[in-house]
């Protein structure tokens, strides 16, 4: 009897993501790190720091987890204590991402609507701190998953893989922290993010409402309004962002929600149940949000598409200038 479709399915979805997002990451954070994308200080450090954890959240989920359990089941990532590390690294490096966004979100939030706080809030010094504390803070609150898990099986004395203790269905303190971890991830962020981009909009449409009133009907409305502009590059950005994090993490909220109010458990083995079905497709929608944002800044941001294409023509046109010089030296030999 065949795989089911869902897994046939994720058996091509993960290697995909994986070849084209860890590039795509590491092209992302090279750009973004030398400056030229025309963004703040304090914006291109939320930037490097959402997209070196989604980059973490590719290694340790898709690569490390996913791809490895389906193509090499016995290599030594299966070995219990490392497979442990990898699934609270996975979470931690999750718990990061989502944070980060959270953060950004509401640092632009600050940006756009809160003018006398912007002033101390809004500095590459504060998104520092703001970055620090949102990754520790990640990391502590992955790292429990550590211990939630034990060997599946014992060959030779070693133990392999990894399945959920029994008593984490049971304890109270386990009990506690997976209602705590929904909470925190991903319940909170996606309520936060939905109404700080609810306030943030409505900000914009109105200060921009009253700068055309102010600018009344003459002659200077048929020229761009560098302020309204830029405000327009914030919303489109932030909305970018924060808008695919909302719609790609939408399934795997619903069922997270259905689990903690049903006695249906989170991660099913029957992968021809609809529930299931929805769960991994969730699961898969949401390991792919670790990879839009690099597409966002492609087609939001002209600076950045320039970047892009001058980090592969560079090399070409280095090339081809060192052999039409080693050509001219030849000749005038």
């Amino acid at each position: 009897m065949g795989q089911p479709v869902i897994i046939q399915i994720e058996n091509i979805y993960y290697p995909t993501l994986a070849i084209v997002g860890v590039p795509a990451k590491l092209v992302t954070i090279a750009i973004l790190c030398r400056g030229r994308c025309e963004l703040s200080i304090c914006i291109t450090r939320y930037l490097v720091a959402m997209a070196a954890a989604d980059l973490s959240f590719l290694m340790f989920n898709v690569i490390f987890f996913e791809i490895n359990d389906s193509y090499f089941p016995y290599s030594f990532l299966n070995y219990t204590p490392i497979c442990r590390l990898i699934l609270a690294l996975d979470l931690a490096s999750m718990n990061c991402s989502v944070w980060l966004t959270v953060a950004f979100t509401f640092d632009r939030f600050v940006s756009i609507c809160c003018r006398k706080l912007r002033t101390y809030y809004c500095t590459s010094k504060a998104a520092t701190v703001a970055i620090a504390v949102v990754c520790s803070f990640g990391i502590l609150q992955g790292l429990p998953l550590y211990f939630v898990y034990e060997h599946r099986e014992i060959i030779d004395n070693v133990p392999w893989f990894c399945t959920v203790k029994e008593s984490c269905y049971t304890s109270p303190i386990w009990v506690a922290y997976w209602w705590l971890e929904t909470i925190l991830t991903p319940v909170l962020p996606f309520i936060s993010i939905s109404l700080l981009n609810v306030l943030t909009i409505r900000h914009i449409v109105q200060a921009n409402r009253v700068r055309r009133g102010f600018r009344g009907n003459n002659n200077d409305q048929n020229h761009k309004d560098p302020e309204v502009e830029n405000r327009r590059k914030s919303m489109v950005l932030l909305l970018a962002i924060s808008g695919s994090f909302i719609l790609l993490w939408f399934a795997n909220f619903v069922t997270y929600i259905f689990v903690q109010f049903s006695d249906v458990q989170l991660v099913q083995t029957n992968f021809n149940d609809p529930f299931t079905i929805l769960e991994q497709s969730g699961y898969m929608l949401m390991t792919l949000s670790c990879c839009v944002n690099t597409f966002i800044y492609g087609v939001s941001q002209r600076r950045f598409r320039a970047e892009v294409r001058n980090l592969f023509t560079r090399p070409v046109e280095l090339i081809t200038h060192s052999f039409k010089r080693v050509s001219t030296l030849r000749r005038i030999k």
